[in-house]
């Protein structure tokens, strides 16, 4: 059970700072967003090479944009050790996938509430994860989608049947409150964005919420 903080929810005025306190995390997610595929705009390449130089935890990059096509493979290249395109905006997903792999980089693919995974299963083979939103993806702090988790399980028999290694990721009002039903539902690496850097204690937090969905791991 991983747990990948968002720094969606941290104070970007002091990225540096806001990694360090979760140092005890596996990942630290980092959200895309250019303001065409989601309504809102975070941050760039430039920004995440920077993160790179100073995170105590590998990045997980969640690229929520537009032709990721061209634009993902540069953020394997520059070394993020995860990163995700949504599946609705890839158009040629096999090459991209093979793309991030060569580069070094897990490839994972997003869906969206709204999107099925069914027709796309057969992608499993050239997938290391496959990321259920549990919100619309755009902004941090929405509440979490309950409906989403028969995906979560479609997605974890799937991986099953496959037989590979592939990790079952959701993102999205996930908190004490959730993860349990997310491992349940057979999540095994969790995003967390307020639940974390809301909290007092950001590595106390990590700790409560990775005990909570080791008990629920099946």
């Amino acid at each position: 059970m991983q747990i990948s903080p968002s720094i969606l929810s941290a104070d970007f005025a002091d990225l540096a700072a806001e990694l360090d306190r979760i140092s005890n995390a596996d990942w630290a997610h980092v959200d895309v967003m250019d303001a065409h595929f989601v309504p809102n705009l975070t941050l760039g390449l430039p920004v995440v090479e920077s993160l790179l130089r100073v995170s105590p935890v590998p990045l997980d990059c969640h690229l929520m944009i537009d032709d990721p096509d061209r634009w993902a493979p540069a953020y394997a290249e520059a070394g993020a050790q995860s990163v995700t395109f949504h599946i609705e905006a890839a158009r040629d997903p096999v090459r991209l996938a093979r793309e991030l792999r060569a580069q070094g980089a897990r490839a994972a693919m997003a869906l969206k509430p709204a999107t099925p995974f069914a027709p796309y299963e057969q992608l499993l083979p050239e997938l290391d994860m496959v990321l259920v939103m549990t919100v619309e993806p755009g902004f941090g702090g929405q509440a979490f989608m309950a409906d989403q988790l028969p995906k979560v399980q479609q997605v974890r028999e799937a991986v099953r049947r496959t037989g590979g290694e592939v990790w079952v990721q959701v993102d999205g009002g996930v908190s004490a409150r959730t993860i349990e039903q997310c491992a349940e539902a057979g999540a095994d690496v969790f995003v967390a964005g307020s639940a974390v850097y809301g909290a007092d204690d950001a590595a106390a937090a990590i700790d409560e919420l990775r005990a909570l969905a080791d008990a629920c791991a099946h």
